[in-house]
């Protein structure tokens, strides 16, 4: 049970390098967009990806301390701009890129909180990890619904 814990502490201090990291990711992406929409796509996900974060600081804290697991509630990411904005071939292929890193660092972090939530018996914890991973989900879904409207319409729609 000991060897568990660290390896499960070990990967959720691991969740948090990447959340941190998929955040500043993220901020920089929303500097170097030119395109409004882009730009408060990725300061929003840097915004989520900082509320990951802050969730698994507090549920390694909670097992550090109590040993057990925290309940999860959950977000929504909520895009509150209009449905669609015309984009600037120049700008394509630059959000483009950026958006391409980003659907794999979303993919592979659903699959990693998946396999969090398969090797945790606590039912708090995996809830929480499914949870996770199914918001990661929905990040990646995003990400590569704008890929495709960018790629063959030219145009950020965002359906939610």
């Amino acid at each position: 049970m000991i060897n568990q814990a660290l390896n499960l502490l070990d990967a959720i201090q691991m969740a948090m390098e990447t959340e941190q990291k998929a955040a500043t990711f993220y901020a920089d992406a929303a500097q170097e967009a030119a395109n409004p929409l882009g730009r408060e796509l990725f300061d929003q996900l840097a915004e989520f990806e900082r509320y990951h974060y802050s969730k698994l600081a507090g549920l390694e804290k909670s097992l550090r301390d109590e040993g057990a697991f925290i309940e999860y509630e959950g977000r929504e990411l909520t895009l509150s701009v209009p449905s669609e904005v015309d984009n600037k071939e120049a700008n394509k292929m630059s959000v483009m890129g950026i958006i391409t890193l980003a659907i794999n660092a979303e993919r592979d972090a659903e699959k990693r909180y998946t396999a969090l939530a398969e090797q945790t018996s606590d039912p708090d914890g995996q809830a929480m990890f499914k949870r996770l991973a199914e918001e990661e989900h929905t990040h990646y879904r995003i990400l590569s619904d704008e890929y495709y409207n960018l790629n063959n319409h030219g145009v950020w729609v965002w359906s939610e």
